[in-house]
């Protein structure tokens, strides 16, 4: 199965570049993902996606929260599995 999590976090306003720095730079501990993708996004988000061979639950390694101070609000994150293509 794949699974897909996803990262995203808001920038405090003008620190956009920063933020999409960090994240860039961050390495997960353990064995590396199938995929890696690096989003940007008006308003100063930053979005990070992974994806992984395993279950839907499985313990897999994600990009932590930013220092304090960086960001408007708290990480978001979500899960999802891959379905068939119809």
């Amino acid at each position: 199965m794949t699974v897909a999590l996803m990262w995203e976090a808001r920038a405090v306003p003008g620190r956009g570049a920063e933020l999409l720095a960090w994240a860039r730079e961050q390495r997960l501990p353990g064995r590396p993902p199938l995929r890696r993708e690096t989003f940007r996004a008006p308003q100063d988000r930053v979005l990070v996606i992974t994806w992984w061979d395993a279950p839907h639950d499985a313990d897999l390694p994600e990009l932590p929260e930013p220092e304090t101070g960086s960001v408007t609000r708290p990480v978001h994150r979500w899960r999802f599995e891959r379905v068939a293509e119809e």
